[in-house]
């Protein structure tokens, strides 16, 4: 009979490129197209073969589970969730062999801020010991890449590569067919200290595994999506409310409003006198009056006014407020506000 699949989440980083978001909340809970990062994450493998059986073992950082924990048990409360907290951030490496415990068989890794659009029913039928999904980038330097031999088996991976003749970047999205064999070789990477700058990546660790015989191939991927920066959030908002995410039927709707599609807005916000879009989402509670926005994010419970505003990412609670400007404007005059 085929084992479950466990599938593992290191979100324990201290989300320092989406600050200020990230000082009151953890990275996966931010909002955006309706839901949070999390609900995307989590959703992203429905394909996988018997996905109600899974097992999800969740790492995170010190206080993250006062948060996470009640938002998962409220939204997947169908869901085998396990928690293992990081109180020491010294990589992924050691991340992944927290949840060790959990990963005696076949096993996923995605990390907390990677989203993309795959078809994981084949898995049962994966011959091989493991499988890296990839992208094509134009500059590789930034993330970690594969090198691939004639017969498409990776010979190894490299974490932000100096050289530009590999583009195949790693999205951050990993099978292994037995998760013993990755911790044995963790261990091995921690004992040797295999680090760069002071971090345990897990590429070396899987190094480790195809030095001892592992075969990995790659698997292309079309739709890589990002939610670690301001500017990658909202490029990540605006494709899913383009692919299916928004509600601009039902905003539209709405009476003293002006609707540019795709936006999401949530029932249980107030919005008028507004022109919201295109690209916007606003999460429950949020109020927004005499305000014109696009391509931006508003979540709960802000209050925006009399704005003007475009590319934002407005937090919980946040308050915005403009005023009517006074002006004398002389004859070819140039203002930009």
């Amino acid at each position: 009979m085929p084992q479950k699949y466990t599938i593992t989440i290191p979100m324990a980083g201290l989300g320092t490129r989406m600050r200020p978001q990230t000082w009151s909340k953890p990275k996966p809970l931010i909002h955006l197209a309706g839901r949070t990062v999390l609900d995307y994450v989590l959703e992203q493998f429905r394909t996988l073969p018997r996905f109600d059986e899974a097992e999800f073992a969740l790492i995170l950082g010190p206080n993250q589970q006062e948060q996470v924990a009640p938002y998962v048990a409220a939204h997947h409360a169908d869901k085998k969730v396990r928690y293992f907290l990081q109180e020491e951030m010294r990589g992924q490496s050691p991340a992944l062999y927290l949840a060790r415990e959990m990963l005696d068989g076949p096993m996923l890794m995605v990390f907390s801020d990677t989203l993309i659009e795959t078809d994981l029913s084949a898995l049962d039928d994966e011959e091989l010991d493991g499988v890296a999904w990839v992208q094509p980038v134009p500059d590789p330097r930034r993330f970690g890449v594969a090198e691939v031999d004639a017969n498409g088996l990776v010979t190894g991976l490299i974490e932000k590569p100096q050289e530009m003749h590999n583009n195949l970047a790693l999205v951050g999205f990993y099978y292994f067919r037995n998760g013993e064999a990755l911790m044995a070789a963790i261990e091995e990477q921690m004992s040797k200290e295999v680090t760069l700058k002071g971090e345990f990546y897990l590429v070396d660790a899987v190094n480790i595994m195809i030095s001892r015989g592992a075969k990995m191939r790659v698997e292309m991927v079309d739709v890589w999506l990002d939610s670690g920066k301001p500017d990658s959030l909202l490029e990540t908002n605006r494709y899913l409310l383009s692919n299916g995410a928004d509600n601009s039927p039902m905003a539209a709707e709405r009476k003293s409003v002006a609707v540019i599609p795709p936006v999401f807005i949530h029932p249980q916000a107030e919005v008028l006198g507004c022109v919201i879009g295109p690209h916007v989402s606003i999460d429950a509670d949020a109020q927004l009056n005499n305000t014109i926005i696009a391509n931006s994010i508003v979540e709960s419970g802000a209050r925006i006014n009399h704005m003007v505003l475009e590319d934002a990412i407005i937090g919980r609670q946040a308050v915005l407020t403009g005023r009517a400007h006074a002006m004398n404007v002389g004859d070819d005059s140039w203002i930009e506000m």
